[in-house]
């Protein structure tokens, strides 16, 4: 079993993979793979690491929330592979390991040495996987990126928020774990085709592509004729009532999808008078009049509380749903019953809790016990892994190319071996 596996973990077992990367979308994909049971050996740069590990407040001990999500069932290798000693350590990785994954800017990898064609010299087997900000051509192929930058660019922050306010983000990382999300399923494939031809690939994403993948419906209408989408806050061009209305103490999300919904919601809500009037009998007269039909149920929402509606809507079979805060969904009943939240704690943060990957086979998540490394916690155990003698990991160590927080292990087996 190749060190660092995942004992009983996925089909991934027996696959290395080297991750190059910093921020989201290489560190997400990595460690789906790693969850799978792949060997994620993470190489990061001497002194900081992954940017994301500075990425705090929030912190868990004194560790970046960030780099903690990101970051399970990996190894931390801390390598300069700018200086001779740490190209020659990074061939060797490359040599001996079957997919690669990096997101650096565009073209920084292959000035230190490594371009796609040097690397599949090196391992014709390898899978390279590449990730960008614009895409690999085009007058935007170099620019570096980062996730709110593409969702601009990509017309997702013209849709978000309210008219007369200003553009939104959506406040999650949409587009750097998405692709992070297809560079995992690329990987799957791309092994799929070496076992067919024997031949690695040289795979390539981008979060710009990945935007335009998530606006496929909506770039389609476009091209159909349609006019671009208003912002609409919470709603839908297509459905009204659709979106967060007001309860007296918070606020209650409603989709009455038709018109049947939109009876047994008014209905449920004591509110006959909205089934008279001609500009809401209909969903499509609802869509035209999206404004008049929001203010008149939000004032008969914002009478009741928030348990209310939901019991009563519920009842009324209308779908609907709290607006929930984070924090409140981390305590939720449905979440925790789908065990969506597990432990993983590590020496230094023992309570440390991670979120498990949206799946479960045959009622089991995948097995992975590995928690996010410290920085350079695995540089000695994955250099000895390569066939690099202690004596040589020691040099390499002093000579500032390695830097290993297992040194001390290092240091004790190297005494141990000199002493007579």
């Amino acid at each position: 079993m190749t060190a660092g596996q995942n004992p009983g973990a996925g089909s991934l077992a027996g696959i290395r993979v080297i991750e190059i990367g910093t921020s989201v979308a290489a560190p997400m994909a990595a460690q789906i793979l790693g969850d799978m049971g792949a060997d994620v050996v993470k190489v990061e740069r001497l002194g900081t690491g992954d940017d994301s590990r500075s990425w705090a407040p929030p912190h868990w001990d004194s560790t970046s929330v960030t780099y903690l999500s990101l970051n399970r069932s990996k190894r931390s290798l801390v390598l300069d592979f700018k200086q001779e000693a740490g190209r020659a350590v990074l061939q060797r990785l490359i040599e001996q390991s079957d997919v690669l994954i990096q997101n650096l800017r565009p073209g920084a990898l292959a000035k230190s040495g490594f371009s796609v064609e040097r690397v599949r010299e090196l391992n014709p087997r390898l899978i390279y996987c590449e990730l960008t900000g614009f895409g690999a051509s085009g007058p935007e192929a170099g620019r570096p990126a980062y996730d709110p930058l593409v969702q601009a660019y990509s017309g997702m922050v013209s849709m978000t928020g309210e008219d007369g306010r200003p553009p939104a983000r959506v406040p999650v990382s949409v587009l750097d774990i998405g692709t992070g999300m297809w560079a995992a399923l690329s990987v799957y494939e791309a092994l799929r085709r070496r076992d067919q031809t024997g031949q690695g690939s040289h795979v390539e994403l981008s979060l710009l592509q990945t935007a335009v993948t998530w606006m496929a419906p909506t770039l389609m209408s476009v091209l159909a004729g349609n006019p671009a989408p208003k912002r609409l806050g919470s709603g839908l061009a297509g459905v009204v009532p659709y979106g967060a209305f007001p309860a007296s103490d918070s606020w209650v999300f409603i989709s009455a999808g038709n018109d049947q919904a939109w009876q047994r919601m008014c209905s449920a809500l004591e509110a006959p008078a909205l089934t008279t009037e001609e500009a809401f009998s209909t969903n499509a007269s609802r869509v035209s009049h999206r404004q008049e039909v929001t203010a008149a149920l939000s004032l008969i929402t914002q009478r009741l509380t928030s348990a209310e509606i939901l019991a009563r809507l519920t009842v009324a079979a209308v779908p609907c749903s709290p607006v929930h805060t984070v924090d409140e969904v981390a305590r939720d009943e449905q979440v925790l019953a789908t065990g969506a939240l597990r432990s993983l704690p590590r020496e230094d943060i023992p309570g440390l809790t991670v979120v498990n990957p949206p799946m479960t086979f045959d009622g089991e998540y995948p097995a992975f016990d590995i928690p996010p490394p410290a920085l350079g916690a695995d540089s000695v155990a994955v250099l000895r892994d390569l066939g690099v003698t202690d004596d040589e990991i020691a040099h390499l160590i002093a000579m500032g190319v390695v830097e290993a927080k297992d040194a001390e292990s290092l240091a004790r087996s190297t005494s141990e071996r000199s002493t007579p």
